[in-house]
């Protein structure tokens, strides 16, 4: 009974900092291999660096989009660009002519 009473002290003496080192791994583990840890960076650099190529790619968008708007603006509406969707909205190009845009 001796020798079993003298295991159960040295697992009970060990219990404590074992845990402790499960936890501590537990939580450098996911400081490096986690979804946010130090080998997901590089993915998050990747993923900026489209985000802010998609981003600029739809800001001309928009440049361009405004930019169409600000002729078709009532008050001071372009007359070739009226005069263009008009046309194309009420079908009165002819086959044979040529629109030219002004972009």
């Amino acid at each position: 009974m001796r020798g079993g009473r003298r295991i159960f002290e040295l697992v009970r003496r060990a219990a404590f900092p074992a845990l402790a080192l499960i936890v501590v791994g537990t939580f450098a583990g996911h400081a490096i291999a986690g979804p946010n840890g130090i080998l997901a960076w590089g993915g998050y650099h990747r993923a900026l660096k489209e985000r802010q190529a998609e981003l600029a790619q739809l800001q001309q968008e928009k440049a361009r989009l405004e930019h169409r708007s600000d002729l078709l603006d009532p008050r001071k509406a372009d007359p070739d660009m009226a005069d263009e969707l008009v046309r194309k909205d009420l079908g009165l190009i002819r086959p044979d002519e040529v629109i030219v845009p002004l972009n």
